[in-house]
């Protein structure tokens, strides 16, 4: 198949989730033309099978914000008709559905019909979609797309909640490529730079926004560092980097807790970390809790969103009520305070998280491609 992939290029989930699903397919004999307006992040070497076109928006004083979705939607059909492109898959609703049905529309006038399926990732629904502003936009290219999927079980009710959907929402989870977490013997030389054989890692990966309650998870490490020798990586940026700093020299922590900001080093941070933190007030998913997983991390999460779906309770680490930071510390110190306990939990965690590695995950795209495809052909 001959596939267009639409989405955000930063160090967000849902760009790290389109690019490696499109790598994935990529390796798997599908023809994959990546579509936005800068080189994905993880998107680091091109092959025959991958092709990458920059969407460029001309900027005019007319103009006081640029017309994007106008440059993308045009960039869709030169590329249909340039390469013969026979399936659309926009990750995000708006924009991109959006600019993606308006490209199926001027395709069709010149007799080209093509599929497009929408994923959700989250964003695009519970905080941006919602707004008065997007909302009957972002009704519209739901129900105008051939298929859609959304990335849990608990974003498909809120979307179902928030907007008058009257499509079909498919549930296909997030996932992780698991074949590159292998034992690497220089582990344990780098661990050293970073904390001292006897303190334990906790890790938190994020872009920093209040949704993340970046307080939250300096005052659980606090509590922790009291009973348990530890270091805390602060992994990401945002506009809520400042705030944790200021807290950690407040609690007179600063020099246990180190901001890395953004990364492309998370395989190796999550490789050597013990515990991953991720108090969120809301996760469509929780893509990260799910790589730190896949590393044999075990995580302590809130309860919000998706995350129950990802993260077992008693099992890969626990679940608390959003805000409840005495009872995240509790659960931290339980893992960490136990080393048979903690192997134990890092071996839950590795279990779980195969049942999400792409392997399992990949086929039903496919699958869903092929229905587009074969319902396109039938009309």
């Amino acid at each position: 198949m001959k596939i267009a992939i639409v989405c955000y290029p930063t160090f967000g989930g849902s760009g790290v989730v389109a690019t490696e699903l499109g790598l994935e397919l990529a390796h798997r004999g599908h023809e994959i033309h990546f579509i936005t307006y800068r080189q994905p992040v993880r998107l680091e070497l091109l092959s025959p099978n991958i092709h990458y076109h920059e969407v460029n928006v001309p900027e005019y004083p007319l103009f006081h914000y640029q017309p994007y979705e106008l440059a993308l939607s045009s960039k869709l059909v030169d590329m249909v008709k340039l390469y013969k492109i026979e399936l659309l898959h926009v990750h995000y609703a708006i924009p991109h559905a959006y600019a993606g049905y308006m490209a199926k529309q001027m395709l069709r006038d010149e007799g080209i019909e093509i599929p497009m399926i929408t994923t959700l990732h989250g964003t695009d629904i519970t905080l941006v979609g919602n707004h008065p502003f997007y909302k009957p936009a972002v009704s519209f290219s739901i129900n105008k797309s051939d298929f859609v999927t959304s990335v849990s079980q608990s974003l498909k009710d809120q979307t179902y909640q928030l907007f008058n959907i009257t499509n079909e929402i498919h549930v296909i989870p997030n996932f992780i490529e698991l074949g590159k977490n292998t034992n690497d013997p220089h582990i344990t030389c780098r661990r050293s730079l970073i904390a001292k054989a006897d303190e334990k890692i906790l890790t938190h990966i994020s872009n920093f926004r209040k949704v993340k309650r970046i307080p939250d998870i300096i005052k659980v490490f606090n509590l922790v560092q009291k009973q348990i020798p530890a270091k805390l990586l602060m992994v990401g940026d945002g506009p809520e980097r400042e705030k944790g700093e200021r807290l950690c020299a407040k609690l007179g922590i600063e020099d246990r807790v180190i901001f890395l900001g953004n990364s492309n080093e998370i395989d190796t941070i999550l490789s050597y970390s013990d515990l991953f933190l991720l108090p969120s007030e809301t996760e469509s998913f929780g893509l990260a809790a799910l790589e730190a997983m896949a590393w044999a991390v075990p995580v302590i999460s809130s309860n919000a969103g998706g995350l129950p779906e990802v993260n077992i309770d008693g099992y890969s680490g626990y679940l608390s009520d959003v805000g409840d930071i005495e009872s995240m510390a509790e659960n931290a110190i339980k893992i960490l305070s136990d080393d048979p306990s903690l192997a134990k939990f890092k071996e839950n965690a590795l279990e779980v998280a195969r049942k999400f590695d792409i392997k399992n995950i990949l086929p039903l795209y496919e699958d869903l491609y092929m229905k587009a495809l074969k319902n396109q052909h039938a009309t």
